[in-house]
C-alpha cells in the first residue's frame, strides 16, 4: 500500500488533497477500500452541505457492509464526484483518484496526518 506523500489523512481512513489554499478533495484510502471489499453504492453528500470534522460526510455500501465516510475537515461541500453514482468500483480501482467531494472554506485541520503518520496508524490496525 502506497499513500501519496502530498496528501493528508485522518485516523478514520479518509484522505484529502488540496485543490487550492481553501479547497480540498476528499476520498477514502487504499487501506479502507481493501477492508471494505468491492464497493457497490456511494451515497454522496449534497452540494451546499456543511461538514464537521470527524462527523459523517456520506456512506458507502460494499458487499460486506455499509460504512460511514467521515469528513476530515469542517467546511462546505462545493462539488461531488457524480461519476461514483454509476461507478462506485472506481474507488476500489484507484482510491486516490476517485474523490468523493470537494470541501471549501476549510477549518479544523489539527487532526490531519502526513503519509508516514497515517501508515503507522494502519500498521497498528493490521
Amino acid at each position: 500500500m502506497t499513500n501519496p506523500s502530498d496528501y493528508k489523512y485522518v485516523r478514520s481512513h479518509e484522505w484529502l488533497c488540496y485543490v487550492d489554499d481553501d479547497r480540498v478533495r476528499v476520498g477514502i484510502t487504499d487501506f479502507a477500500q481493501q477492508a471494505m471489499g468491492d464497493l457497490v453504492f456511494v451515497n454522496l453528500p449534497i452540494v451546499g452541505d456543511m461538514t464537521t470534522a470527524g462527523e459523517p460526510l456520506c456512506d458507502v455500501e460494499s458487499v460486506k457492509s455499509v460504512e460511514d465516510i467521515f469528513a476530515p475537515v469542517s467546511g462546505e461541500v462545493t462539488a461531488i464526484n457524480e461519476e461514483l453514482m454509476d461507478h462506485p468500483e472506481l474507488i476500489n480501482a484507484a482510491p486516490y483518484d476517485a474523490w468523493i467531494a470537494e470541501i471549501s472554506h476549510i477549518t479544523d485541520t489539527e487532526e490531519l496526518l502526513d503519509a508516514a503518520a497515517y501508515e503507522a496508524v494502519c500498521a497498528e490496525e493490521e
